[in-house]
């Protein structure tokens, strides 16, 4: 019997009075994320019955097809986040350059990135998508908030969290304290804490991969997958293969039952041989998410979080999961694999 019922506004209030010198602000910017999270299951949970299935026609800032909802969850974000007072400046995949705070609105201290509809391409086959943000304090000392603001490393974030919105709606958040989980209860339109203090295992049996991407991948990359495809019982091999293709999804089965999610590098796009996946948007904060739970996040040769960012739309290579699985993983990379 569930003897402790906690929701997600009583949570941040309980996570604030760890941190001395912490004010509300930051408090009530995390509940602004959490209804604009509510505003955009409500859609994606009746997606097929109204008129926001579909692309819209545009391309965004990637190249990428817009699907209606992706648009929908854009601008959801930026309309509860730019009025709220605690923001200086924001940044969304979607968008090409850095999204000011309007001059009617006041400012505040925090700097916020966000990818607001991640796995959008699965949208219309009805597979899990979700929502990913990052919180830092701003760097400027005053005014609207600049790109300095938000070219960190993602080391420097206060806070990190995904929204997923699968069977049901859960949202995933750290500040530093350890790594909470919070399922929505559409009978009452509440966060209801379900997953406290989630810990990765510090090993799994799950690889996540797009093996389609196998011939482009370096050799190391090449040689790490077969090695775990080989059956070994005293090591726990072979692993099994488990891939959605939707980021939010494949982490968040990771973070829960541990194993190794891999967006590596390859040659398939000699325009993009550094990575696919966005470091502000997507790698920093899962990174951040999964060294709270006790794992681990690389691009195989350095660690994520200690990665500069260099440019708003920046990509980089992600292997991300559980401690010795990564790694593992970089061993190969480096040329110390079997």
């Amino acid at each position: 019997m569930q003897t402790r019922v906690v929701n997600i506004q009583r949570h941040i209030l309980e996570q604030q009075r760890i941190y001395e010198g912490v004010s509300g602000d930051f408090s009530m910017l995390l509940n602004q994320i959490a209804f604009a999270a509510k505003l955009i299951a409500r859609e994606v949970n009746k997606a097929g019955l109204v008129e926001i299935l579909g692309l819209t026609g545009h391309m965004n800032i990637q190249g990428e097809a817009v699907m209606k909802l992706d648009a929908f969850a854009n601008e959801t974000f930026i309309k509860c986040l730019d009025h709220c007072g605690h923001v200086c400046i924001m940044a969304s995949e979607e968008n090409k350059d850095i999204i000011p705070i309007p001059e009617i609105h006041s400012v505040g201290k925090y700097v916020i990135a966000f990818d607001p509809l991640d796995g959008s391409s699965n949208i219309d086959a009805n597979v899990s998508i979700g929502t990913i943000f990052s919180i830092y304090r701003r760097k400027t000392e005053s005014g609207r908030g600049t790109l300095k603001d938000l070219l960190r490393k993602g080391k420097e974030q206060v806070c990190a969290g995904y929204v997923v919105y699968g069977s049901s709606t859960m949202l995933v958040y750290t500040t530093g304290n350890g790594v909470h989980g919070f399922t929505l209860d559409p009978s009452v339109g509440e966060f209801i804490l379900s997953h406290e203090n989630i810990s990765i295992p510090s090993k799994g049996k799950i690889y996540s991969a797009n093996e389609g991407n196998y011939p482009y991948w370096h050799e190391g990359t090449r040689k790490y997958i077969d090695y775990i495809k080989k059956t070994d019982k005293a090591t726990g091999r072979p692993y099994s293969s488990r891939y959605i293709g939707s980021l939010v999804a494949d982490f968040h089965r990771t973070l829960l039952y541990g194993g190794i999610f891999l967006y590596p590098e390859d040659t398939k796009d000699p325009k993009k041989p550094s990575g696919k996946l966005r470091y502000l948007y997507e790698a920093a904060p899962m990174a951040m998410i999964v060294e709270r739970a006790g794992g681990l996040a690389s691009t195989g040769r350095e660690r994520i979080l200690d990665i500069q960012c260099a440019e708003l739309h920046q990509r980089v290579p992600l292997i991300i999961g559980s401690k010795e699985d990564v790694e593992l993983y970089e061993t190969f990379v480096q040329g110390r694999g079997e």
